[in-house]
C-alpha cells in the first residue's frame, strides 16, 4: 500500500472540473500538499494508508472558494455607515473614517478578522485591494490562506504612500519580499478610473506586462461614475481604459453594473475578466451586472464579496446564492445562471481571473489541495437530490466544517487551527469602542 500525507473519505466530491460532475462515496488522497488521487472509497482503502484520515460521511468536498474582490481590513468598519448610496458612503463616511483610523495596527487587526471570517465560511484564496499590503501578505502567509495582494494605487497621498512613485515602489518592494512564498501572489490595484489619472494607469499597464501581473480595478460601478467621467473626460470610464490600452486578459474589472452591448463585446474580444459583487451592489443600489449577457459573450465572470463595510459579510456561499437568484431576475429567465455555473464562478472562474487556474479552483490531480467540506446532513439540508444545488441554494457558512489550503488543515470541525478567535474578537471590540466613541 502507498503511504500518503492524508486521506479524506467524503459522501460527495464535487471537482468543478469536469463541469456538473459529482463523485458519490469517493475519497481523496493528498501528498505534498497536492491532490494525489480521487477514487471510490473502497478502492482508496485498499490502495492507500495514512496517519491522517478524515471521514466526512454526510459532507460534500468542494474546491475552496476564491473571493476575487476584497478590502479585508475594512471589516473593522462593518456596519459603520449602512443604507447609503456609494458616493455618499465613500465621501462622507468611509474616506473620513479611513483618514482618522487606518494605520498599520488597523490593517493588521482588520485583516486578521477578515481572514478568520473567510476561512470559517470556506474561502481559501482572496484578492485584496487596500493600504499596507505588506501586512495583508504577512497575515495571509502566517495563517496559511492564499492571497492575491493588491499593489494599491490612488492619486492622493495616504498614510501608506505620499505619491505615485511611492505607491509603486513600496508595493513592488512587498512583492519582492514575498516572491518565493507559494501562498502569496500579487496584482496591480489602481483604485478606479475616477481616482487614478492617465499617467499612473499607463505606468500600471507597462509594469503589468513586464511583470505578468493582473490589474485589479473598480470600473463602471454606478451611474454617477459614468456621469462624472462624461463631465471630466467626455467619455465613459471603459472607453478611457480602451484608449489607455488596459483591456487585456490581465484586466479584472470589478462591479461593471453599467455596461452597453458594445462594451460587453469589447471585454470579450480582449479576454477581460469581470468580478461580480452582487450583494455589495444591491446594498449600495449601484446597479446590476449583466452576468448572463457577459457569460453568453464568453467573458469570464468571477465572484467577490467586496468589503464587510458594504456587504456586510465575506461569505461566498451567500454571494453565490445571491448571484444565481439575481441573474434569474435580471434576465427574467429561471434557467439563467444555474447552480453549477454559480459554483464555478465562486471557484474556478476566480482562479482563472487571477492567473491561478493551473494551481487552484478545481479538484483535479496535481492541483493544490485547497478544499472545503460542507455538511449536508442536517435537517435543514434534507433531502439531498442534487448536492450542487443544495450547496448553492440552501447551505450557509455554519455548515462549513473543515478547510484545507495546500493540504494543511486550517479549519477542523468549525475550529480554526492557526488563529486565536478569542484574541481576534477582543481586538475587534477594542476598535469598535474607539471608533464608536469618536462618532458620538
Amino acid at each position: 500500500m502507498e503511504h500518503v500525507n492524508s486521506i479524506i473519505h467524503a459522501k460527495w466530491i464535487i471537482p468543478v472540473e469536469p463541469d456538473q460532475t459529482v463523485y458519490e462515496n469517493h475519497s481523496m488522497t493528498i501528498k505534498n500538499g497536492r491532490i494525489h488521487s480521487i477514487l471510490p472509497t473502497d478502492e482508496t482503502i485498499k490502495k492507500y494508508t495514512s496517519q491522517e484520515i478524515t471521514t466526512l460521511s454526510e459532507h460534500a468536498l468542494i474546491p475552496g472558494f476564491v473571493n476575487t474582490h476584497t478590502h479585508a481590513a475594512m471589516s473593522l468598519f462593518r456596519g459603520l455607515a449602512d443604507d447609503l448610496p456609494l458616493m455618499t458612503w465613500l465621501n462622507e463616511h468611509i474616506w473620513p473614517a479611513e483618514a482618522a483610523w487606518v494605520n498599520y495596527d488597523f490593517v493588521q487587526d482588520g485583516t486578521q478578522l477578515a481572514i478568520a471570517e473567510m476561512l470559517r465560511s470556506g474561502t481559501t484564496c482572496f484578492s485584496d485591494m487596500y493600504f499596507f499590503p505588506d501586512e495583508v501578505a504577512r497575515a495571509a502567509s502566517e495563517y496559511g490562506i492564499r492571497a492575491a495582494v493588491g499593489i494599491i494605487l490612488i492619486d492622493f497621498p495616504t498614510i501608506w504612500a505620499k505619491d505615485t512613485d511611492e505607491y509603486f515602489q513600496k508595493g513592488l518592494d512587498v512583492r519582492e519580499y514575498y516572491r518565493n512564498d507559494p501562498l502569496i501572489s500579487f496584482t496591480f490595484a489602481p483604485h478606479a478610473p475616477y481616482t487614478v489619472s492617465d499617467e499612473p494607469l499607463k505606468r500600471t499597464k507597462k509594469l503589468s506586462e513586464e511583470l505578468n501581473l493582473p490589474i485589479h480595478i473598480h470600473v463602471q460601478e454606478t451611474e454617477d461614475e459614468i456621469a462624472q467621467s462624461m463631465t471630466q473626460h467626455n467619455e465613459r470610464p471603459l472607453k478611457r481604459l480602451v484608449k489607455l490600452d488596459l483591456l487585456s486578459p490581465k484586466l479584472l474589472a470589478v462591479h461593471m453594473t453599467q455596461l452597453t452591448s458594445t462594451e460587453i463585446e469589447q471585454l470579450a474580444i480582449n479576454g477581460c475578466h469581470v468580478i461580480h459583487c452582487p450583494e455589495s451592489n444591491l446594498k449600495l443600489a449601484s446597479g446590476f451586472c449583466p452576468v448572463v449577457e457577459l457569460m453568453k459573450a464568453n467573458v469570464n465572470v468571477a465572484l467577490g464579496t467586496d468589503s464587510a463595510a458594504s456587504n456586510n459579510d465575506l461569505c461566498m456561499l451567500s454571494e453565490m446564492r445571491t448571484a444565481a437568484l439575481l441573474a434569474k431576475a435580471v434576465a427574467k429567465d429561471a434557467a439563467a445562471l444555474p447552480a453549477h455555473s454559480a459554483l464555478r464562478m465562486a471557484t474556478l472562474n476566480g482562479a482563472k481571473a487571477l492567473g491561478l487556474e493551473n494551481e487552484i479552483g478545481s479538484l483535479i490531480l496535481g492541483k493544490a489541495a485547497d478544499m472545503v467540506a460542507i455538511n449536508l446532513g442536517e435537517l435543514e439540508s434534507q433531502p439531498v437530490y442534487d448536492p450542487i444545488s443544495q450547496i448553492v441554494y440552501t447551505a450557509n457558512r455554519n455548515q462549513v466544517t473543515d478547510v484545507w489550503v495546500a493540504g494543511k488543515t486550517l479549519l477542523k470541525n468549525r475550529t480554526l487551527t492557526t488563529m486565536d478567535i478569542t484574541e481576534i474578537k477582543d481586538k475587534t471590540i477594542q476598535w469598535k469602542n474607539k471608533i464608536a466613541a469618536a462618532c458620538r
